[in-house]
């Protein structure tokens, strides 16, 4: 699918890899609606990408993932501003670490599980069904291809670390749900894949004192740095146009394999 003029939903978008995608899209023609839970945030990159690609390139929609109204909303609202979306880009999500046993060996909080599953994988479900519900109705274009949704899992999917059982279960799922949902919207034309980023320089990662950055950076084989953001975007990017891509899950790591701790 060619990304010049297509109307794009980018949620996560107001900061981290999903603003580093909003913004790549934006380059590349599209017009993005900004989702995100934080509405300042999502209005900051709205107007940036506005000021910079021309006023209506860009629209802020805060929402919460978790809920079908709210979703359902912030959808509605895209579309009034640039039509029906055809590019999902499902970057948000939370993290979290919790040992399953206390040092005093107590259980861990029952409700801790259930927020980051809620959130990174019931949220993913949740704008993968409300995207789909509307791009299945579109005018086919080349291929009868009609639209694309890309996901966010992470390497913790595949080798998570001590008191990550939350966030791999979370991602896991993502993993899991890729290719039976691309055989599912097969028959609408809408091609699903996945990103599993490994560490990257987002925000959240930026808080940490330097050494510690470093010491992660020096974990992954080539290259021997943290990932750019703008990378994650480019290769969100390249799944929308290549047509070819579907019902798959790539990592974006560098190589690295992460260890027990």
């Amino acid at each position: 699918m060619q990304i010049q003029g297509q109307a794009a939903l980018v949620t996560g978008g107001g900061s981290g890899l999903g603003e580093a995608t909003a913004r790549e899209l934006a380059r590349l023609g599209a017009k993005v609606a900004v989702l995100d839970m934080n509405q300042a945030n999502a209005e900051k990159v709205a107007a940036e990408i506005g000021a910079e690609h021309g006023n209506g390139r860009a629209v802020a929609c805060p929402c919460d993932i978790t809920s079908a109204d709210s979703l359902q909303a912030a959808i509605d609202r895209a579309a009034a501003a640039h039509g029906p979306a055809r590019i999902l880009m499902h970057v948000a999500g939370i993290g979290a670490a919790r040992r399953i046993l206390g040092k005093d060996g107590s259980p861990a909080p029952l409700e801790d599980f259930v927020k980051v599953v809620n959130v990174n994988l019931v949220g993913s479900y949740n704008a993968a069904r409300l995207f789909a519900a509307a791009c299945a109705g579109l005018e086919p274009l080349e291929d009868g291809e009609r639209g694309v949704m890309v996901f966010t899992a992470s390497v913790a999917a595949f080798d998570g670390q001590v008191g990550q059982q939350a966030y791999s279960a979370s991602k896991g799922g993502v993993v899991g749900m890729t290719l039976p949902m691309a055989r599912d919207l097969a028959q609408h034309g809408i091609r699903v894949c996945t990103i599993a980023p490994g560490l990257f320089a987002t925000p959240l990662m930026k808080t940490l004192p330097e050494p510690v950055q470093a010491s992660l950076a020096a974990s992954i084989p080539f290259p021997q740095r943290l990932g750019h953001p703008e990378e994650f975007a480019q290769l969100a990017s390249h799944i929308v146009s290549n047509g070819h891509l579907n019902g798959e899950v790539i990592r974006l790591d560098g190589a690295l394999r992460m260890a027990p701790r």
